[in-house]
């Protein structure tokens, strides 16, 4: 327990330097409108990511539906704040968005999450389709148009937050009995419900986790842009989220963190390249992955939990 709050207060001072450093930049000028847009996209890619990298690298479950949460959640910010263009009515429609990206994460993740690998990943792609096609016919989400003037409320220092907030909940989550309990499905389901696990429950337990973090980044996403559409939360956007998850290394927090960045800075370099830049940038992508298909970490993480460890060791030898 001590070693865990030990960490947690080392990692809350790395957060509260990052936010100062960027917050410095910014009053400097060296953080203009351009570098602070690809900065917010990167940090709402990190919210959506690992949650996305707790269901798949470190529960096991291949899933293609992050897109339609992170719709649920935007979809809920985006009618909430438009008639109550309060923050108080901003992160109404947050929790609103999660509880709902809950709901459907139980119904869709109880009868899909009995399937294992390709046959999931095809389920979850079906059920977030779902989702889109529900919303791009609804009048209350304005149809194929989708909805525009979203007051912002999510400036960088919100998603910034939320970021850390998020990250935490889910390092916390994954190093819990439950995340062991998660873990261990992951490495054997069959032996792991031998030993009394309830496997079912442990993988709905990851999936909706991931499935409340994505509508998180949803909401942060429509008040940031303060406008959406269906077409942003197609197959493409889960396999975006995908990507970040496999390039970092699956079942690495470190890793999202490290692709998110990555893949940030490539997409805002390759801005002045035209339509050569998704060329460039999907040649980046296989150079990478032929060369280190773990992705950049595998499973390493960064931990301060043996920080102090060493010199209690010494101390113990000398008495």
């Amino acid at each position: 327990m001590q070693r865990n709050i030990r960490a947690n207060l080392i990692w809350l001072s790395i957060m509260v330097a990052g936010f100062v450093l960027i917050d410095g930049l910014e009053f400097s000028g060296l953080i203009n409108t351009f570098i602070e847009n690809a900065l917010v996209t990167i940090l709402i890619n990190i919210i959506l990511a690992t949650g996305l990298n707790l269901i798949i690298g470190f529960a096991g479950q291949f899933s293609l539906g992050h897109a339609g949460f992170m719709a649920i959640g935007a979809y809920a910010t985006g009618i909430i704040t438009q008639n109550i263009a309060t923050p108080l009515g901003f992160w109404l429609s947050v929790i609103v968005g999660v509880v709902f990206a809950i709901i459907a994460a139980i119904i869709i993740g109880v009868p899909t999450l009995r399937l294992r690998g390709d046959y999931l990943a095809i389920a979850t792609m079906g059920a977030s389709e779902i989702i889109r096609v529900v919303i791009n016919n609804l009048k209350i989400t304005n149809g194929p148009a989708g909805i525009f003037n979203i007051p912002q409320f999510a400036t960088w220092p919100v998603i910034y937050i939320v970021m850390c907030i998020t990250t935490i909940a889910t390092a916390n989550f994954i190093h819990s009995r439950a995340g062991r309990a998660i873990l261990s499905v992951r490495e054997d389901d069959i032996a792991a419900e031998a030993m009394g696990i309830n496997t079912t429950k442990w993988k709905l337990a990851a999936f909706v986790f991931g499935a409340a973090t994505a509508a998180i980044g949803g909401s942060m996403h429509a008040s940031y842009l303060q406008t959406i559409a269906p077409g942003d939360f197609g197959i493409m956007n889960s396999i975006a989220l995908l990507i970040i998850v496999v390039l970092g290394g699956s079942g690495s927090l470190t890793g999202t963190f490290l692709a998110a960045a990555v893949l940030g800075v490539i997409d805002t370099v390759l801005q002045n390249f035209g339509t050569l830049r998704m060329v460039i940038y999907a040649i980046a992508l296989i150079l990478l992955m032929v060369f280190k298909p773990s992705g950049l970490l595998g499973r390493w993480e960064l931990s301060f939990k043996n920080v102090g460890q060493n010199r209690k060791k010494k101390e113990a030898r000398k008495a």
